[in-house]
């Protein structure tokens, strides 16, 4: 599941290498795309950073969980003529002792510990997939910001056309002072709506700046489209995948797999572990000799602990259990939201192709000609240009809803969606 998240880092740099090479110190960097954006917000995320090192903690753990008992070296000086005078003890021993673990105890408790670093891997890739989703919505807003800005240059373009034609019927005698007045205002609106289209477009690249790790008001170029083909996605194949590539299913995998080994662990605490030693032994006078030592507990009271570890191992069991059953269920529900908005945004982008923009359009177009032949004022070709301006916003408001509700789903999915060209 999780083979393409392996050597991010490398990848990342490997992106930045690419994307950046070729460039002097004095020369602007290429626009970039979005799969170099993603791979720059992963190589510079504190957060991401951060779950990589919990990650390569947890599989230090694993080795430790997998160590042997460390043996122990013991020294006996009996039988001493004063304190402390080693020498003329009357009897000595020097051995090692070496604790023997009921065979199958320490893999098992290294499966236990691998089991936990999954789940650790788990919230690493949950983490990337909201950090890939944050940077494909404020990468997509820059470019509905800039598609906003056109259209705000393309209608102070129109309103200075209407306001050259205004003065030109003016001087004819066609039509009164009002009509050039409110032909100049509109021109006005016109030059205040583009800069603050400007601004939205400096904002919006501020905040893919912070995500990518740059200083917010360092110069950004991108490269991408809002439009895409559309992709026909089938709703129960994509929960079929979600349930196995979503990092919540994967978690809730590894951690009903561990509690089953931890009933194990607590079934083997029946078990006894060996002690094992060996000694040299000095008494005075007589000949040095060894001896050899082997102790087992005896479990007396054994049932006590056991079978509370065991209960409540059962009991963990039965949680996990439930808990996956519920998470299947709302990654159903999500995968089902995020699907049913991706085809309404669809539907939209479709509509507005096929009948509201080309209608806004053909009826701008006809109401300026006649202004121009004096059948209509002002007033009505203002409307019509407004009119035309909105539809325009509105469109580019579809094609962004669209592609963030692709995102949405590829993000409810857990895995990214084919079809969906990212690298634009």
């Amino acid at each position: 599941m999780v083979k393409w998240m392996r050597p991010v880092a490398a990848a990342a740099a490997a992106v930045l290498v690419v994307g950046l090479s070729g460039f002097g110190a004095d020369e602007t960097p290429a626009a970039l795309t979005l799969d170099q954006c993603i791979a720059m917000s992963l190589a510079e995320n504190p957060l991401w950073l951060s779950a990589e090192e919990d990650y390569q903690a947890s599989l230090a753990r694993v080795r430790e969980a997998k160590s042997f008992p460390q043996p122990a070296l013991e020294y006996d000086s009996d039988l001493q003529p004063s304190f402390l005078d080693f020498r003329g003890s009357g009897e000595s021993y020097f051995g090692i002792s070496q604790t023997l673990e009921f065979p199958g105890r320490r893999s098992l408790r290294g499966k236990i510990a691998a089991l936990e670093s999954r789940e650790y891997l788990a919230d690493k890739s949950l983490l990337r997939l909201d950090l890939v989703f944050q940077v494909k919505e404020v990468f997509f807003s820059v470019l509905l910001a800039d598609e906003k800005r056109k259209y705000a240059a393309q209608d102070l373009e129109l309103a200075r056309d209407f306001k050259d034609k205004a003065e030109a019927k003016y001087e004819a005698g066609d039509v009164a002072r009002v009509e050039v007045v409110r032909a100049t205002v509109e021109a006005s609106k016109a030059e205040t709506a583009v800069m603050l289209a400007e601004n939205e477009v400096r904002l919006a690249k501020a905040r893919l700046n912070y995500l990518l790790g740059r200083p917010k008001l360092e110069p950004l170029e991108i490269r991408g489209e809002l439009t895409t083909a559309p992709v026909a996605f089938d709703r129960d194949a994509l929960v079929e995948r979600a349930i196995r590539a979503r990092p919540e299913a994967e978690k809730a995998r590894a951690a009903l797999a561990k509690e089953e080994r931890r009933k194990t662990e607590a079934v083997m605490s029946y078990l006894p572990d060996f002690d094992l030693g060996f000694a040299r032994h000095r008494i005075a006078g007589e000949v040095t000799t060894w001896d050899f030592t082997l102790s087992v507990p005896i479990p007396l009271f054994f049932w006590q602990p056991a079978r509370g570890r065991i209960a409540e191992a059962q009991a963990q069991i039965r949680s996990s259990e439930r808990q996956a059953e519920d998470l299947a269920n709302r990654i159903g529900l999500e995968v089902g939201e995020a699907w049913l908005s991706a085809q309404a945004a669809e539907a939209q982008i479709a509509l507005f192709e096929k009948d509201i923009l080309t209608q806004a359009e053909e009826s701008f177009d006809l109401i300026r000609f006649s202004f121009q032949e004096g059948e209509v004022g002002g007033i009505e070709l203002i409307d019509a240009r407004r009119t035309l301006l909105e539809v325009r916003k509105s469109y580019a408001d579809a094609l962004y809803n669209y592609r963030i509700t692709l995102a949405a789903l590829e993000r409810s999915v857990g895995e990214p969606l084919e079809g969906d060209d990212d690298d634009q």
